[in-house]
């Protein structure tokens, strides 16, 4: 095994379903048994100086420009590479460190301080169980008591061994370096040869980073994220009613997920639930319905609390005419069983091009999404 969840931030996340379950995934009434597909999703752990939450303006720009740079120069080392591209890598460091968030970059790349994980003795702190014995002498995690993960995108040493390149020019390969270990994370995803602009290779190289269901689902997210955010929103030809809308929505991008949160004021305190499964009554922000309330009261619109009840607001479009018929400013519903809408249980903004204004699940933000980022399209609604 060539890497490992140093952190253990997958182990608190064992009771979130649990708790969803029984309170269903965004802004709906509750719908028994109906959530396996929503899989809770943790975020960056707040230890070492890594913050928590963020969206795609939150990359620091010299972070950013290590990403780009690793997409131009994976070909050289792995020819037979396709469909690499900066979101995929911005997906990985935004789980593995947020971005080095919090550490000084340098015009060369240097990252001080330096990203270390948990020392991986089976100690059980930081979730490890399992003893790696040291194989740098500590050159690059600064121990030789054993290993632990380094850099932005966290390589155990023996794995940065293998796929360590020199991303920035200088003749060594350095993973405490932006642009070398973006250009690695680039070589190991890319593995001999795959193609990731095919789904199955994606999940593929994801889950050789790190095998783990809750994982993989994190950053495929975090992927439809900064992926929406380079496409960015055109509202040049949005005007009116729909614009106010638009532009309420998108403000309120990086707000944080939370259940029951949201009104026509603004963000506020939801009930139910953290990153880290418990009660949210520390979490200020938005679900998915408290933020279609938000919006549309900008505009002088009132609409129903619950996503299901807003289905029955305006002129419905159904599903069967497909993503196509929907124009900027529609709602867009996702239902378990699309047809009946008594069982929807999300509901976003069209922004045109394809996404949505999106405020999608617990330890997310709200974001632009693609329209195929949830499950079980049911159709929109036009108010406007």
């Amino acid at each position: 095994m060539s890497r490992v969840r140093r952190r253990g931030r997958m182990a608190k996340w064992g009771y979130v379903v649990v708790v969803l379950l029984s309170a269903a995934v965004c802004c709906a009434a509750p719908v028994t048994n109906a959530i396996s597909a929503a899989v809770a999703q943790q975020v960056a752990a707040q230890n070492d100086g890594i913050a928590e939450g963020g969206s795609a303006a939150d990359i620091p720009p010299r972070m950013l420009a290590a990403y780009k740079n690793a997409v131009t120069k994976v070909g050289r080392h792995v020819p037979q590479c396709r469909g690499m591209r900066w979101p995929i890598l911005a997906g990985i460091a935004k789980v593995e460190s947020n971005h080095a968030i919090g550490r000084s970059i340098t015009d060369a790349g240097d990252i001080r301080p330096r990203i270390y994980g948990v020392l991986l003795n089976g100690s059980g702190a930081g979730g490890n169980t399992t003893v790696f014995p040291d194989t740098d002498g500590g050159h690059w995690d600064g121990t030789a008591r054993g290993e632990r993960a380094i850099g932005p995108f966290q390589f155990l040493p023996s794995t940065w061994g293998s796929v360590g390149k020199d991303g920035n020019g200088d003749k060594k390969a350095d993973p405490h370096n932006a642009d070398d270990a973006a250009l690695g994370a680039a070589v190991y995803l890319c593995g001999n040869g795959r193609d990731l602009a095919r789904d199955a290779q994606l999940k593929a190289a994801i889950l050789q980073y790190n095998h783990s269901g809750e994982y993989l689902a994190n950053v495929r997210g975090w992927i439809d994220q900064y992926a929406a955010a380079a496409k960015g929103t055109d509202l040049t030809h949005v005007t009116g009613t729909v614009r106010t809308v638009l532009e309420a929505a998108l403000s309120q991008r990086g707000v944080p997920y939370s259940w029951g949160g949201g009104n026509a004021h603004g963000k506020s305190t939801g009930s139910c639930c953290s990153p880290g499964g418990q009660h949210g009554e520390r979490v200020v922000g938005f679900d998915c319905s408290g933020l279609t309330v938000y919006a549309y009261a900008q505009a002088g619109i009132q609409l129903p609390r619950l996503a299901a009840d807003q289905a029955s607001v305006g002129r419905r479009i159904p599903a069967s005419r497909g993503t196509k018929a929907l124009k900027p400013g529609d709602l867009v519903f996702y239902a378990y069983a699309p047809g009946l809408d008594a069982t929807i249980y999300h509901v976003g903004i069209y922004a045109g091009g394809g996404q949505m204004i999106n405020a999608p699940r617990p330890g997310a933000v709200v974001r632009l999404d693609p329209v195929d980022a949830m499950s079980g399209y049911a159709g929109g609604a036009r108010l406007l």
